[in-house]
C-alpha cells in the first residue's frame, strides 16, 4: 500500500502547476479561437449591412426585440465582447454574454435543424460548451482580469 501512495504523490506531483499552467494556456485558446468565430460573423455582418438587415427583417426571427435593434444588438455584442475575450478583461461576463448571442441567434434561426449537413448547429453548441467552460474556470493567467487580480492583492 506504501508502494502504491508513493506511486500516487509521484503521479501528481506537478497537478497544481499543470492545472494552474495549462489551463492557462487552454482559456487563452479558448478565448481566441471563440472570439475570433464570433469577431468574424460581426465583421460578415458589417460588410453588408443592409444584407444583415434584410437577414434580420426576412429571415431571422429574434424573439421580442424589434428587427433593426436586433441586428444591431447581434453585430455589436459579435464585435465587442470578442475584443474582451482577446485581452481577458471581464471574461466571464464577455463569455456568459457571447453565449446569450450565440444561444439566440440559434433560436432565432429554426432552418439551422432543417439542414441536411448538421455543421452549423453543431457550430453553435461547442462554441457554447467552450464559453460555458470560461464562464466556469475564467480566462487563466493570461489576462487582464488576472493581472488586475494580481495587482489588487499586491502580488505586482
Amino acid at each position: 500500500m506504501k508502494n502504491l501512495f508513493a506511486l500516487h504523490r509521484l503521479s501528481t506531483r506537478y497537478d497544481a502547476a499543470l492545472s494552474d499552467w495549462g489551463g492557462s494556456v487552454a482559456s487563452l485558446a479558448l478565448r481566441l479561437y471563440v472570439g475570433w468565430q464570433f469577431m468574424k460573423a460581426g465583421l460578415a455582418k458589417l460588410n453588408d449591412w443592409s444584407a444583415t438587415l434584410a437577414l434580420f427583417h426576412d429571415e431571422y426571427k429574434v424573439p421580442l426585440l424589434p428587427p433593426d435593434l436586433a441586428a444591431y444588438m447581434g453585430a455589436g455584442g459579435e464585435l465587442v465582447l470578442p475584443l474582451l475575450l482577446f485581452v481577458g478583461l471581464f471574461s466571464r461576463p464577455a463569455a456568459l454574454a457571447l453565449f446569450f448571442v450565440n444561444a439566440v441567434a440559434v433560436l432565432s434561426y429554426p432552418q439551422l435543424f432543417s439542414f441536411e449537413c448538421p455543421a452549423a448547429v453543431n457550430d453553435h453548441f461547442f462554441w457554447g460548451v467552450m464559453l460555458l467552460v470560461l464562464v466556469a474556470f475564467g480566462p487563466g493567467r493570461f489576462s487582464l482580469d488576472s493581472l488586475i487580480a494580481r495587482q489588487r492583492q499586491g502580488r505586482i
